[in-house]
């Protein structure tokens, strides 16, 4: 019994940075969305959009963790990464190449 506490205590501690971590970046950015990505045994992806177009990422150690955290972030939460949602990212030159260089293998 003690070692379902004390998991669910640490679940609850990285539920409590994480949302800590989505509130920082959302004051940064003027305020934030987010989308939940499943990615396997590593966990879950939580992709943060600011309103000014900055974005960036966590990763939580499993889907129901990063739910708990955006929740209790309190930001709107899309389904998936399309439409105007991604249509809010902003890119600059090192996204650009960056992606060029994958693409040429560089």
């Amino acid at each position: 019994m003690a070692d379902t506490q004390q998991v669910d205590q640490k679940a609850e501690r990285k539920v409590a940075r994480l949302a800590k971590q989505i509130d920082t970046f959302a004051k940064a950015h003027g305020g934030a969305e987010g989308q939940v990505a499943y990615i396997g045994e590593r966990g879950a992806r939580i992709v943060l959009v600011g309103e000014d177009g900055g974005w960036g990422d966590l990763v939580a150690p499993s889907a129901e963790i990063a739910q708990q955290a955006v929740e209790k972030a309190g930001i709107t939460v899309h389904e998936s990464f399309d439409g105007e949602f991604a249509a809010k990212v902003q890119t600059g030159p090192y996204e650009w190449k960056r992606m060029a260089g994958i693409q040429i293998g560089g």
